[in-house]
This record gives C-alpha cells, sequence and structure tokens, in this order.
C-alpha cells in the first residue's frame, strides 16, 4: 500500500498529469503527498546563466547579473506559487499533502528526499528523450527508475508531433 507518495512535479503539462495521477493515487490507498519541484537549469522556462559570450567581455557585467538575479528570483516565485496551487487542490480532495521546492540536479534531487522522507512510491513524468537526445541530455526519469529507494510509476504524456502534409501546391502543418 502507498501511504506516501512523492510527485515530482515541473512546469510542463506533463507536471500537471503528474500531479493528477499522484493525487488519484493517494485519493485510492488514503495515502499523502509530497509535491517536490526542482529548480534547475534543465527545464524549459529555467532562466540561463549568462555565459561569457553574452558578458560582452566584460565579466563582471553588474547589469547582466542583476537581471539574471531578477529572473531566478521570478522563476523560484512561480514555482512556489504552483506548488501551493497543487497543495490547495489535493487538500481541498481530501489529501493530506506537502511541498518543497529545492535546486540543483532533479534526479539526486528526487531520489534523496524520497529516502529522507520515507517516500513509498515516486511517480514522475517522462519527457519522452530517447537515442542521442537522451544520451546527451540525460534521463531524470530513467535514472529515478534505477536509483529509487522505493517503487516508481512513471507517467507518459506523449508529445504530438508536427509534420507536413503537402495539399494542392501548399504545405500544411498538422498538430
Amino acid at each position: 500500500m502507498f501511504r506516501k507518495i512523492l510527485a515530482a512535479i515541473d512546469r510542463s503539462p506533463n507536471g500537471n498529469a503528474v500531479f493528477d495521477e499522484a493525487l488519484t493515487l493517494a485519493k485510492a490507498t488514503k495515502g499523502s503527498l509530497m509535491l517536490l519541484h526542482i529548480l534547475s537549469s534543465e527545464e524549459k522556462d529555467s532562466p540561463q546563466t549568462p555565459t561569457l559570450l553574452t558578458f560582452e567581455y566584460h565579466p563582471l557585467n553588474g547589469e547582466l547579473l542583476e537581471n539574471y538575479c531578477q529572473q531566478w528570483q521570478t522563476y523560484k516565485e512561480e514555482g512556489f506559487k504552483l506548488l501551493r496551487s497543487y497543495t490547495e487542490s489535493a487538500t481541498n480532495a481530501g489529501v493530506s499533502t506537502e511541498f518543497t521546492q529545492n535546486s540543483g540536479n532533479p534526479s539526486r534531487n528526487i531520489c534523496e528526499l524520497a529516502r529522507t522522507w520515507g517516500a513509498d512510491l515516486i511517480v514522475i513524468g517522462r519527457r519522452g528523450h530517447s537515442g542521442l537526445n537522451e544520451l546527451i541530455l540525460g534521463s531524470v526519469s530513467n535514472y529515478v527508475f534505477h536509483h529509487a529507494p522505493c517503487s516508481v510509476h512513471v507517467v507518459y504524456t506523449p508529445v504530438p508531433l508536427k509534420y507536413e502534409v503537402p495539399v494542392a501546391n501548399k504545405v500544411q502543418v498538422i498538430h
């Protein structure tokens, strides 16, 4: 029986599916939820660290660093807002819920929190990286699946493919 369910949430549409699945499981098993959001440069909308190329040959460009810090603070606040919203929804559904937001490597953060919190189940999304993309970018779900201290439930939401279809001398993009 799953009494303590850790849901690794991100800001993608797949994050919504992970939350929904974790909430359904928690209600069915009368379990509690821990919602986790990782502040990571791997997340799609995270601020990108200024590089030497963007510093315009001034490594200590204060304006650039200040702008980055403001973007990071906004990113952090949006993460808390998301977690509070999910927590409110779960609590209203009668599920005991808490949340945390950490920084760093998502894979290791998820496994470590599962270990320290004593999770029985991790619910995580899968972006659908495979082949070369998975080799280069890595796979959080793959790492968690192989290193988690408990059961792992992977929620896969397929990304619709765009492809072009020739239509009477025109190209139509199909979603």
